[in-house]
């Protein structure tokens, strides 16, 4: 069986763009594939480095928020990042060779520098795609399941892969990545995907009342004043949902819209009932597990698998380079 690695950094609750980008189809390879699910602490801290507590408690709320949306613990490995130190050992051992000039021109590294206002990158924020790198082969992950925004990092990892084994010998696979149909959910206010440091996501964990307030305040095409004025479906945010989460209905929806004889309210309140279909049974898995002890076990669990997976991974890579220095003969 072949392998996935694939995970999300935990600096927040996840929502409905993680779940359209990467969690729909994490749910339905796991049959398929023996998958390791990472939570990223240290790349999370790669911009959240002055408030690691905060890491901590998002730990816990991102896996259980993989766990709602229905990884069954019993057949992935969630795990987290820091406490498999192959991970790390890999990181330092493929900066070796990683020129700063690659990593300056990977566009992801430039859009989030930029988002986060970082006018001097930190070693450790320019060394992202290393550290993910290393976070993809530890366990000699073929299948990598992203967003359109990493597709720049996984290069990295086939190049990383590609020059290991040129330089030392065959140890490592390259990755493929895999795109959803819809990799980009655009955010409530309409002006750019949906972000949690942006504050305009609908998360997972939301309530009823939560999701209709938020529905009811999104951004829809601004040239409607009137309900039988003509409407701009791909210009509107709520027309985007709909293709996400009711594609049934899309082609009618689109050409209502464009006739003016649906308003705006009216497709919301339809979207409302929609995204209620996918949200309320993940909530309801969430009820489940959100009991004490019950994650900490299921990362712990996952943690051990993961890190034999890494020995085993790092036992390859250090033959290879000639540095199994204690290896019995």
């Amino acid at each position: 069986m072949q392998r996935i690695l694939t995970g999300d950094r935990p600096t927040g609750p996840l929502h409905l763009g993680h779940y359209v980008g990467s969690l729909r189809n994490r749910v339905k390879l796991q049959n398929q594939y023996e998958t390791y699910i990472i939570v990223a602490d240290i790349q999370a801290l790669t911009t959240h480095w002055e408030t690691p507590e905060l890491i901590r408690t998002n730990v816990r709320e991102v896996t259980l928020d993989n766990i709602a949306a229905g990884l069954d613990p019993e057949k992935v490995s969630i795990f987290v990042q820091s406490m498999v130190p192959q991970i790390a050992e890999l990181t330092v051992l493929f900066g070796l060779y990683t020129s700063v000039s690659r990593l300056k021109h990977n566009p992801t590294i430039k859009t989030e520098a930029k988002q986060y206002g970082f006018t001097d990158m930190t070693y450790g924020f320019l060394g992202y795609p290393v550290s993910q790198a290393a976070d993809i082969l530890f366990c000699r992950a073929n299948l990598v399941p992203v967003g359109e925004d990493q597709l720049p990092h996984v290069e990295v990892t086939r190049f990383v892969a590609r020059r290991f084994n040129e330089l030392y010998g065959e140890v490592f696979p390259e990755p493929r990545a895999m795109v959803s149909e819809i990799s980009r959910l655009i955010g409530l206010d309409g002006n750019t995907k949906m972000s949690k440091s942006l504050g305009n996501a609908i998360y997972l964990k939301d309530d009823p009342a939560e999701i209709k307030k938020k529905v009811m305040s999104a951004v829809t095409d601004p040239a409607r004043i009137h309900k039988t004025d003509p409407g701009h479906p791909e210009i509107c945010t709520i027309f985007a949902y709909h293709k996400a989460f009711n594609s049934s209905e899309v082609p009618e929806i689109e050409s209502s819209c464009r006739k003016g004889t649906i308003g705006c309210v009216a497709c919301k309140k339809n979207l409302i009932g929609r995204l209620e279909e996918t949200l309320a049974p993940i909530r309801e898995r969430r009820a489940r597990f959100d009991k004490p002890g019950v994650v900490e076990d299921i990362l712990f669990e996952g943690t051990k698998r993961a890190i034999k997976a890494g020995e085993e991974t790092m036992g390859m890579a250090r033959e290879a380079m000639h540095t199994d220095y204690w290896k019995e003969s």
